[in-house]
């Protein structure tokens, strides 16, 4: 199942854990040589902090020569930069991983076409740490 927001998230939902999916992102990246930038545990500091909150991890990742290479045709993309992916469980118990689509951070920071690729990645692994 994918979701699509006017603003230009995509969720899909996961088969897996939080965990395992966090683990299947970070296996196909190394697998990839795509440099993993952090996994950033919210729900972690949020138990440390007295609150609780269901499983959330946002990982960052990317190329940075491709990264760059946005960032110099298009400077602002640098606030979107490096990828990430969200991969949270919601209030059923459903693991869904979200990302800003493609499109979205071309039309955003005005990426040429010839730069998607860049960027395009994020989809494909996504779906494939869900499955």
């Amino acid at each position: 199942m994918t979701n699509i927001s006017v603003d230009g998230l995509i969720s899909i939902r996961s088969k897996h854990s939080v965990d395992d999916t966090v683990i299947n992102i970070v296996s196909f990246l190394r697998e990839k040589k795509i440099k993993l930038f952090a996994v950033i545990d919210h729900s972690g500091e949020a138990r440390a902090a007295g609150l609780n909150m269901p499983p959330t991890r946002l990982i960052l990742f990317g190329n940075p020569k491709a990264g760059t290479l946005l960032m110099i045709g298009s400077p602002s993309a640098a606030i979107d930069l490096p990828l990430k992916l969200l991969v949270a469980q919601d209030d059923k118990g459903a693991v869904w991983i979200s990302y800003n689509s493609p499109e979205y951070l071309a039309k955003r920071h005005n990426i040429p076409e010839s730069l998607m690729t860049n960027i395009a990645v994020i989809a494909g692994i996504a779906r494939e740490a869900a499955d």
